[in-house]
């Protein structure tokens, strides 16, 4: 077997069984009030907050840890205005007729159109974008870097991470994709070697802050997994 560099696992914590059931559930109770909402405060966010929802997004398993992620972080309010007049530029034809019949009745029940006030109003934007290569150290030169491997996958279980992340801090956030998303590449300063994957919105909800019914409903575990 070929040799490797490797350190032994000194931070694994293992519960007693009963703790765990207990652990088990209270996360389920926890997680399950996570919600996407429309309608967010402006209050002021501390980017320290952000940061760290951040950091544990990046301890995401990857493909050979290339870790082929980058996240920006948007506060301004100048670079929210010019996203959001992007992003409804570009949900106007969603919503006129290229999205196609059954994906906008699909989304009836959600109550969504073209209008997207919350990439202003919110305290933070986070366009997370995925790199088609890259490797484990960050090379200055394209032809230095390498190819990244399972791409999609690793990039939207660190979405998944701070997403539950941000939640577990205390926030509310909305996971927006608008499409095209190329626009982001160019609002926030990225390179040709990386593709927009998402938009996430995140602050606190608004006194008015809805939950469409549609939304909470949720499939069964019979429905979602199968023992065998």
């Amino acid at each position: 077997m070929q040799q490797h560099d490797c350190s032994p696992l000194t931070d694994f914590i293992e519960y007693p069984e009963t703790e765990m059931l207990e652990r088990s559930a209270d996360f389920y109770n926890e997680v399950k009030r996570r919600h996407s909402i429309r309608n967010f405060s402006d209050r002021p966010v501390d980017k320290a907050v952000i940061e760290n929802c951040l950091k544990a997004a990046g301890t995401a398993p990857s493909g050979a840890n290339h870790q082929p992620w980058h996240f920006v972080a948007v506060s301004s309010a100048d670079i929210k205005k010019q996203i959001r007049e992007q992003a409804e530029h570009h949900e106007r034809g969603f919503y006129d007729g290229r999205a196609g019949e059954e994906w906008l009745d699909a989304l009836k029940d959600l109550g969504t159109d073209a209008n997207k006030p919350y990439l202003e109003h919110a305290p933070w934007l986070i366009a997370i974008f995925s790199q088609k290569k890259g490797g484990i150290t960050n090379m200055e030169n394209e032809e230095d870097k390498k190819t990244n491997y399972y791409v999609h996958e690793s990039v939207g279980i660190a979405t998944g991470i701070l997403i539950t992340a941000l939640h577990n801090a205390g926030l509310a956030t909305l996971t927006h994709t608008p499409k095209p998303m190329s626009f982001l590449n160019k609002v926030c300063q990225r390179t040709g070697n990386e593709r927009a994957y998402m938009l996430l919105i995140a602050g606190y909800p608004s006194e008015d802050a809805t939950v469409p019914a549609h939304a909470q409903v949720k499939k069964s575990l019979d429905d979602i997994a199968t023992f065998l």
